[in-house]
């Protein structure tokens, strides 16, 4: 019994000296399904990954000024493959770990109808959308609009959020009536977790394909590749479906 128990001992200190940390860079869309996978990945490896959360636009302006980032998980495929194209990052290591969806939201039931038809008669007083020039969700809500023809009358509308995150904060605390957010922040298991949406068919924007990489500072660490390993695993992509993306 003594020796049984100085061996797992043993075990587990072997496996903890191993443990490492990794620091990540989040799209703030992706923060919710995020923070269960790294729970789950801390459970099953031993690693930690500490997180930051914001606009993939800003990540690439501190990523390429020094920041100690060692993974991206970005809100689109682009800004991954030009730190690889700039040689900030591990080339090889780039891949499409999610697609996401775009939903206009009001925090009240009922107030947007399931064609987004609200948009067109604009009894509202603020629609909020994030920064188009920092986040993709943004630039996909303009794209969404220029579509349907009503970007020119609806500007005067419109409040930026910082990123995602804040586009949403403004929603749901009834500073803007509705506005365009991810669907992984306003769903669970293909329901809307309150309020009223119009999920945007992908054929009003372009694909909001999310890339992510490792990062020349995280090329030698294992804990970077062991969750690059680990978003690609059943586990990790079954959180990421229950957000409402695609895989």
């Amino acid at each position: 019994m003594k020796r049984l128990a100085a061996l797992l001992a043993t075990i587990l200190t072997t496996a903890g000296a191993h443990a490492g940390e990794v620091q990540v860079a989040v799209a703030a869309n992706f923060t919710a399904p995020m923070q269960k996978i790294a729970e789950a990945f801390a459970q099953d490896t031993g690693h930690k990954a500490v997180l930051a959360f914001g606009a993939t636009g800003k990540f690439y302006a501190q990523i390429t000024n020094g920041a100690p980032f060692e993974v991206l998980l970005a809100a689109d495929d682009e800004t991954p493959a030009r730190l690889e194209a700039e040689k900030q990052a591990v080339p090889g290591t780039r891949f499409t770990y999610a697609t996401g969806k775009l939903v206009l939201w009001s925090a009240k039931e009922g107030y947007v109808d399931s064609r987004g038809k609200v948009l067109e008669h604009g009894n509202f007083a603020h629609l909020s959308i994030a920064n188009p020039r920092a986040a993709p969700y943004g630039a996909a809500a303009v794209e969404t609009l220029t579509r349907l023809k009503l970007y020119q009358r609806l500007q005067p509308k419109i409040v930026q959020g910082e990123n995602i995150a804040q586009a949403h904060q403004f929603v749901s605390t009834g500073n803007a009536e509705l506005g365009f957010v991810a669907l992984s922040q306003v769903s669970r298991d293909g329901r809307f977790t309150s309020g009223s949406g119009w999920i945007v068919p992908e054929s009003m924007h372009g694909p909001i394909r999310q890339d992510a990489v490792i990062l020349l500072k995280g090329a030698a660490n294992p804990a970077a590749r062991a969750l690059a390993d680990y978003l690609r695993s059943d586990k990790a992509r079954g959180i990421i479906r229950s957000y409402g993306y695609e895989i």
